[in-house]
């Protein structure tokens, strides 16, 4: 499966132009089969929050990706701050397909330190898609700290983490992705903007991670780019075939 990562700036709050950016960046790199943005990628973190707009931003938000996975061929993955049917805000990472229909999931690990549990409500579902043949586990930014809730239980081939990770910390950001592409035998996914907003400057560090820890894709800190690579699920089965690390994997499940 040819995956793509959009490393992009995001504007703080400016839509319209997020989105015709962010449209010019998937045009660099056309064949893909899915392409991932990174979290709350079209306004800017906590932005729809702060201006209360978010159920009608997210309609704007979700009919563009439904528009660019058909137009594309292909699914777009890639977070949004939007309203649930109480009215509660959540980070929600949609992962949508050129038919239109989609998955989501719920941010469960709030980032309190910088306020978004004072403005989101935590998901507490652990979503796994599928798509041309592979399994996606959906994760967004702070739950890449949390080992526990992505343990691969032989459910899934590849992690999606979409971020706004600040460049003050991106010594955690590489090191942990390494570590969750190691411990659960799977191609790690991992988009981060770049630019700066209120909270800090973002170097993106986007990259493609395989099940050895090898980087199969990487875009330039600092940089609006796009970067790809073919996720081989053959030489992925062959590797867990002949080296079944989750067969001796402590079991244990979430209360």
């Amino acid at each position: 499966m040819k995956t793509a990562i959009v490393q992009h700036t995001i504007r703080w709050n400016e839509l319209k132009e997020n989105l015709y950016q962010l449209a010019t960046l998937l045009d660099t790199q056309p064949g893909a089969d899915l392409y991932v943005l990174t979290e709350t990628f079209a306004t800017g973190f906590l932005a729809e929050g702060s201006t209360d707009q978010a159920q009608e931003q997210s309609r704007q938000i979700i009919s563009w990706m439904r528009q660019q996975a058909h137009r594309l061929d292909a699914a777009i993955a890639g977070s949004v701050a939007t309203r649930d049917d109480e009215g509660q805000l959540r980070n929600r990472l949609f992962f949508v397909r050129p038919d239109g229909s989609y998955d989501y999931y719920d941010k469960h690990h709030l980032f309190g330190f910088a306020g978004e549990t004072d403005e989101f409500v935590a998901g507490e579902q652990r979503v796994i898609t599928t798509w041309r043949g592979v399994r996606f586990l959906l994760q967004v930014c702070y739950d890449l700290r949390f080992p526990v809730f992505s343990r691969n239980h032989d459910d899934y081939d590849a992690i999606i983490y979409v971020a706004n990770w600040p460049a003050r910390r991106r010594d955690v950001w590489q090191t942990l992705l390494k570590a969750r592409a190691l411990e659960n035998q799977c191609f790690v996914i991992g988009v981060n903007r770049v630019g700066s907003d209120q909270v800090g400057e973002y170097l993106g560090d986007s990259v493609i991670i395989d099940a050895y820890g090898h980087t199969i894709a990487s875009c330039s800190p600092g940089m609006e780019e796009v970067s790809t690579s073919a996720l081989n699920m053959e030489e992925l089965a062959h590797f867990r075939h002949k080296f079944p690390v989750l067969h001796d994997a402590d079991s244990f499940q979430l209360d």
